[in-house]
């Protein structure tokens, strides 16, 4: 069973404020300029820090309120260590990287949840979220918008997450398996979108993603590195919030709420500056990217 929805309020559209006078022009400038009430903590819990050959690091946001049980299964995995010593073992062009076991025997943790297809979308009747729309068409939903700082399809029974550039996903094989978590990949190209509702998404990477997006290819079927093909060695996989205060990152995202975010979007649709000459006069779910900001942490007194 999906578990419930504990801190998002009412199944409601958030109304769009007013914008003061000579608001910012371009959306990197009402990013830059949003003040601290526009801006929500990242939990540490949500935070899995991967770090690969070379001891560069990727930091992964998790979406546990779409994805309730794939991401205790990988919060469990992460808790157990289980993908260090593993790999990056697929990097296939305009599309995905993917990482986990490559001899598929290295055995799981205990504790691991089962999963299913009806976990690749969250139920939305008679739950209480507040929803920004976003007002423009989309290919793949009915609607679409923002819930709690994630972008989301909707088509009034169900709520879902976009496979948008950098999003991650888990790797299955055929349905109805719908994998544990183990295997995980991150999208490298133009949105798969046609992927939605057919794996589950669990989440997006928010730092370091230069470092998996150019990896060398795999020459072999869908991207898979042939044994004469170096697989990039993961060194450890952490819960932010496993990790010593020191070493943990410290991310915020806007709050799709607030009225910076309302100005961003409008901007990201509606685009005209000293470089744009014609606003598109639209812009998909994929291409409004909710902001996420790095926080420094302050050094002891």
């Amino acid at each position: 069973m999906i578990h419930p929805l504990r801190a998002l309020p009412l199944l409601a559209l958030v109304a769009t404020p007013v914008f003061a006078a000579d608001p910012p022009a371009t959306p990197a400038a009402v990013v830059a300029q949003a003040p601290a009430s526009a801006w929500q903590a990242i939990a540490a819990e949500d935070l899995l820090v991967m770090t690969i050959e070379g001891g560069k690091r990727v930091v992964i946001q998790l979406a546990p309120t779409f994805s309730p049980r794939h991401v205790a299964n990988i919060r469990t995995l992460a808790q157990a260590h289980w993908w260090d010593g593993t790999s990056i073992n697929r990097v296939q062009d305009n599309y995905v990287v993917q990482w986990g076991d490559a001899t598929e025997k290295k055995p799981m943790p205990p504790g691991l949840s089962s999963t299913s297809p009806d976990d690749y979308a969250l139920p939305i009747a008679n739950r209480r979220l507040a929803v920004t729309p976003l007002p423009y068409g989309d290919a793949y939903a009915p609607t679409t918008g923002f819930v709690g700082g994630w972008p989301v399809a909707m088509d009034g029974s169900a709520a879902w997450l976009p496979h948008c550039y950098g999003y991650v996903g888990v790797g299955r094989n055929v349905s109805p398996d719908a994998g544990t978590g183990a295997e995980l990949y991150t999208v490298i190209g133009q949105a798969p979108r046609q992927l939605d509702r057919n794996i589950a998404v669990v989440g997006r990477v928010i730092d370091g993603m230069a470092s998996l997006s150019s990896l060398p290819r795999g020459s072999g079927d869908l991207g898979f590195y042939t044994p004469q093909e170096h697989q990039v060695p993961i060194q450890s996989v952490r819960l932010a919030s496993d990790l010593p205060e020191a070493q943990r990152p410290h991310f915020q995202q806007m709050d799709v709420a607030s009225s910076s975010f309302a100005d961003y979007l409008r901007l990201r649709a509606n685009r005209k500056d000293d470089f744009y000459d014609r606003p598109a006069g639209g812009v998909d779910l994929c291409n409004a990217p909710v902001p996420v900001r790095a926080v420094p942490v302050k050094a002891a007194p």
